[in-house]
């Protein structure tokens, strides 16, 4: 019986995002109720637990997501990401251009969400494409991977860290985990992959993509840029190595932990990026009258996120999890590749890929508890499953197929290719994790 309610719930969600054109965050609140009314709750109890979901989910996200926004437009802003991106396509030249571009989508898509970053690497797809005389398929799609390889599988992106939150798992190890994965994943889908884009004849719109230049001596140095771009994956990455090598009470270790917060290391790249990149002679006040701008984007993202923790807490406290568990015990089928399969299904008929993690990620949570499988590797299985496959319910894939100015077979050949690639390497690095770690 639980497991009919779930399939209810899951089937009214498609329903109601996808027939009836519901906002995702309404409609998760609506099939977090009705499952937990279905599962024999009483409506005050279903209501408790789903405020109950909607507090401990945002407690930490609303300042990790809030303090990445604001880095992530400061770099925007400064003209750090085109600096990085001059640099790299300089030192690579034309011949290697796509490893250029992969670089460049993965430093300056680690700090920004994933459509800020999307927008603000296409200036620089078409500079480039128009530059070096190249198909810009050819040039754009390897930035593309990188973004979405980020934006899938590392911290402090959304999906991500709320998956983080939901198993349990270390943030540090999770980031270090997902860096691992991502080198061969942007190579496949990025490079190996992008070179296939040459056959491709997009003609884009090119005035939608003109934007101020700042001049030479209004821009930070590229080792600024990066500096300031890596120094949340820096602080994470030194906490990780810390939690694997370090006595747990040493003080090192404890200097390395504190840092390393997910909430500590964004705040101190957001002040160091407040001084570092202004060459603007912007004042103190003027840089930050431009918070509120860079923080709007993420206000439905942070209800979406919102609304998913209460769809896993009604799970949890109506007893569906403790079923889930009885259920899969038997199952010979690996946790990581159930939670790819559960979530790859939810991005097929959702379409969001933030959504169908958490979603997944409300259902697979009580594999966590059977100690089977690392809750990092967890996370990263769901992250690549929620990727999978994005065609034409997918708001990205309609963003990808109008500002390229591609008909919808040239868009799934390329952005859903892509897309899928990096879901099914994801899940054969975590297989490959899971047997080393």
């Amino acid at each position: 019986m639980p497991l009919i309610i779930i399939l209810l719930g899951i089937m009214a969600l498609l329903v109601l995002i996808l027939g009836f054109k519901v906002n995702a965050f309404l409609s998760l609140i609506i099939v977090a109720l009705g499952v937990g009314l279905g599962m024999g709750m009483s409506p005050a109890d279903s209501l408790k637990s789903i405020q109950s979901g909607v507090g401990s989910t945002l407690g930490s996200l609303a300042l990790i997501m809030g303090l990445g926004a604001i880095l992530g437009g400061l770099i925007a802003e400064s003209g750090a990401a085109q600096v990085i991106a001059r640099r790299l396509t300089d030192g690579f030249g034309i011949k290697n251009i796509a490893w250029a571009m992969v670089l460049t989508g993965f430093i300056v898509g680690i700090p920004m969400f994933y459509n800020v970053a999307f927008l603000m690497v296409l200036p620089i797809i078409f500079a480039m494409a128009k530059e070096t005389k190249l198909p810009i398929l050819y040039v754009g799609l390897p930035i593309i991977a990188a973004l979405s390889v980020t934006h899938g599988f590392l911290p402090p992106h959304p999906a991500p860290t709320t998956i983080v939150e939901f198993y349990g798992a270390n943030i540090q190890l999770t980031l270090l985990y997902g860096l691992v994965l991502c080198v061969p994943t942007v190579i496949l889908a990025g490079v190996v992959f992008g070179k296939t884009m040459k056959k491709i004849d997009a003609k884009p719109n090119e005035k939608l993509f003109k934007t101020a230049v700042l001049t030479a001596d209004q821009l930070p140095s590229f080792g600024i840029s990066v500096f300031v771009a890596l120094i949340p994956v820096l602080m994470m990455g030194l906490a990780a190595l810390g939690h694997l090598f370090l006595p747990k009470g040493s003080s090192l270790n404890q200097v390395l932990q504190f840092i390393g917060d997910p909430v500590i290391s964004l705040f101190i790249a957001v002040i160091v990026a407040v001084f570092a990149l202004n060459k603007t002679a912007k004042s103190f006040g003027e840089t930050m009258d431009g918070f509120p701008d860079y923080v709007k984007p993420i206000a439905m993202i942070l209800l979406i996120i919102a609304g998913g923790g209460a769809f896993k807490q009604v799970l949890i406290d109506s007893g569906t999890s403790s079923y889930i568990v009885d259920m899969m015990s038997g199952l010979t089928l690996s946790p990581l590749v159930l939670a790819w399969t559960v979530a790859a299904v939810l991005r097929i008929a959702l379409g969001s890929a933030t959504v169908a993690g958490m979603t997944a990620a409300g259902i697979i949570q009580p594999l966590v508890a059977t100690g089977k499988v690392s809750p990092e590797l967890l996370v990263l299985a769901t992250g690549a499953g929620s990727l999978t496959c994005s065609q034409v319910n997918d708001t990205g894939f309609w963003m990808f197929k109008e500002y390229f100015n591609l008909t919808v077979v040239q868009t799934l050949k390329s952005w859903t290719v892509m897309e899928t690639i990096v879901s099914i390497v994801g899940l054969a690095g975590c297989l490959i994790l899971d047997k080393i770690i």
